[in-house]
C-alpha cells in the first residue's frame, strides 16, 4: 500500500490523496506536478521515472489513511 505523502517534497504544497496533483517514484519521493515537470520527470533523489500517484478512494481513506507526515524538502530541489 502506497504511503501517500501529504505534500510535494520540493515545495511543500499539500496533496489530495485522492486527487490526481501528485508524482511518485518508485521509492515514493513525491512532488507536485509543478516540480515533477521542473525536474523532467526523474526524480532527483533517485534517478527514477517521476510518475502519476494513484489517488485513493475517498471512502478507503477512513480504513486506510494517508500519511500525516509530512516529506521532509529534498536536498535536490532547487
Amino acid at each position: 500500500m502506497l504511503i501517500m505523502k501529504p505534500n510535494c517534497e520540493c515545495c511543500d504544497r499539500d496533496l489530495d490523496p485522492s486527487g490526481s496533483g501528485a508524482r511518485i517514484c518508485s521509492f515514493e519521493c513525491t512532488w507536485c506536478v509543478d516540480c515533477a515537470d521542473h525536474q523532467g520527470g526523474t526524480c532527483p533523489n533517485c534517478g527514477g521515472s517521476l510518475v502519476p500517484r494513484p489517488p485513493r478512494d475517498a471512502a478507503l481513506l477512513e480504513a486506510f489513511p494517508a500519511s500525516a507526515e509530512r516529506a521532509p524538502a529534498s536536498l535536490a530541489c532547487p
